[in-house]
């Protein structure tokens, strides 16, 4: 196996959140399909932000849109297996932010990928980039527990 593009974070991770797999996650091989591991990732940025902001983000006002992701997938995943997703920031710019994100068993903390995830914020009436706004920015610092650059 070649190594991973996907540095180990230097920081840890404060944001968990357990997923439930399903029966049609799995493929003919009996394990879980690659693609199943984007929807795990989705599910817990939505619960990171919304952990973030300490409630429901009005998403209308808040455009964070994926503009790339890398996934290195390290270990398969068999149906039944107990899985979380770690969550975290680990840059932010002026337009955008970074966060890293492992699926994990939460039995045994084995890493079954690791993914890294860039976000940028968009004006869509203009079809541009914007500033992520500064209350954003502090609430995830104030989350993280660090400056967050």
């Amino acid at each position: 196996m070649t190594k991973p593009i996907i540095s180990e974070p230097e920081y840890e991770f404060r944001h968990r959140l357990p997923v439930q797999m399903r029966f049609s996650d799995t493929d003919m091989l009996g394990h879980v399909n690659n693609s199943v591991y984007l929807q795990f990732l989705d599910l817990a940025k939505v619960n990171y932000f919304t952990t973030v902001n300490k409630s429901e983000p009005d998403w209308r006002e808040i455009n964070m849109v994926v503009a790339g992701i890398n996934i290195d997938f390290l270990s398969q995943t068999r149906f039944g297996e107990p899985l979380e997703v770690l969550t975290q920031t680990f840059s932010i710019g002026t337009k955008s932010l970074r966060l890293n994100q492992r699926v994990v068993n939460s039995a045994t903390g084995e890493v079954k990928c690791a993914a890294s995830t860039t976000m940028v914020c968009i004006d869509l009436r203009a079809g541009a980039t914007e500033p992520i706004p500064g209350e954003w920015i502090s609430l995830i610092n104030e989350f993280e527990q660090r400056n967050v650059k």
